[in-house]
């Protein structure tokens, strides 16, 4: 730690995205990926034209992807915010809106960046408690007098609420600001988009992360009143005007054009998912259903730390979280069936490992 580090940052926790480790090949399932590729589109979309016009700026203004989004979902490109994955939208959001002090709120039980992002922005955060079956009751929110912040579906719980209780929550206090983070919404879920129109206190931020299988061409867009979305590009202006690259931005283009490809791929996880589940089942796992494009489960023979570490070794990346309430859980991304079979077998030889019965699944 440098002599210049704020105080309020010496025991500031960064966020932990996961093992990347490079000592061999791994399946990763751990970071919610994606096993496909981008749409075919996006490679004809980057050809030698746009590389070349690498040698310029890019559109600060992000148009033609902004607009391209727009006419997606519905609405205009003034009503769309674009940034370098959501991950820096959702920072844009609070750097415009929210100074120190200001109270903000988000479940115990969600993605870590919440409560990293209020701590970085010194913000009065409060993390209310899921149930104990990791549903979230919408009561504490509405009787808070906080700005709120939360995933549907939820992260890591893949758990998510109808659009009837978020809309109870905007309509209950319209000075308050409601973010609603649908990274993983496409994967059997409704959006909260309609909404937009009719409350100009809705944020509803998206990634292209999941559905769109491009993680790593960081794209992450919010839509909301063209007021906020005008407000949010201002400070963006004054911090990192040209936070998207010319080919991100091509990319972003064909990929949201893509509706087959897209469709495809979404239904394909969605399908491998609920085969996936049922097998966990069978197997003896206690299976939280999910509608994103991840598994969660509880472990029952072998402890939920020893069997990530026991599947690491077998070449497999899962996620395991310390916090006391989801210790006994396995987060795992859904990939290919080839994938998924690879783990059903390598679960089957940890768990049978132990004295006992043998376990199986149906083929």
């Amino acid at each position: 730690m440098s002599y210049f580090l704020l105080d309020e940052f010496e025991n500031i926790e960064p966020y932990n995205p996961g093992e990347q480790p490079d000592d061999r090949e791994y399946l990763k399932l751990n970071a919610n990926e994606s096993s496909f590729p981008p749409s075919p589109k996006v490679l004809e979309a980057i050809d030698k034209a746009h590389i070349n016009g690498m040698s310029h700026y890019s559109d600060p203004y992000c148009w033609k992807l902004r607009k391209a989004i727009g006419d997606h979902f519905g609405v205009s490109a003034e009503e769309v915010f674009v940034g370098n994955g959501a991950d820096e939208v959702l920072s844009f959001c609070l750097m415009s809106f929210f100074r120190p002090g200001m109270k903000i709120c988000f479940p115990d039980i969600t993605y870590d960046f919440y409560r990293i992002y209020a701590k970085a922005y010194r913000l009065d955060y409060e993390q209310i408690p899921l149930r104990d079956d990791f549903t979230l009751d919408i009561e504490p929110y509405i009787e808070s007098d906080r700005d709120v912040i939360i995933a549907n579906p939820n992260n890591p719980t893949g758990l998510a609420i109808p659009v009837s209780e978020i809309e109870r929550l905007v309509a209950s206090n319209k000075n308050r600001m409601v973010i609603i983070d649908e990274a993983y919404v496409d994967f059997g879920n409704e959006s909260v988009l309609p909404l937009v129109k009719k409350y100009s206190n809705l944020v509803v931020v998206y990634t292209f992360s999941k559905s769109r299988n491009m993680p790593g061409a960081r794209i992450g867009f919010a839509i909301s009143s063209k007021a906020i979305i005008e407000d949010m590009n201002k400070i963006k202006f004054a911090f990192n005007p040209f936070n998207l690259s010319s080919l991100t931005i091509e990319g972003g283009c064909a990929a949201v054009n893509d509706e087959v490809y897209f469709e495809y791929c979404v239904n394909s996880v969605i399908k491998e998912r609920e085969e996936f589940e049922k097998k966990l089942s069978e197997i003896g796992y206690e299976v939280i259903p999910t509608t994103t494009n991840f598994v969660f489960f509880k472990a029952f023979r072998t402890p939920a730390g020893e069997l990530t570490a026991k599947l690491k070794k077998k070449g497999i990346l899962v996620r395991h979280y310390d916090d006391e309430r989801v210790c006994d859980y396995i987060r795992m991304t859904v990939g290919t069936h080839d994938e998924m079979e690879r783990v059903l077998v390598a679960l089957l030889e940890i768990e049978n490992s132990y004295a006992g019965c043998k376990l199986s699944v149906t083929a």
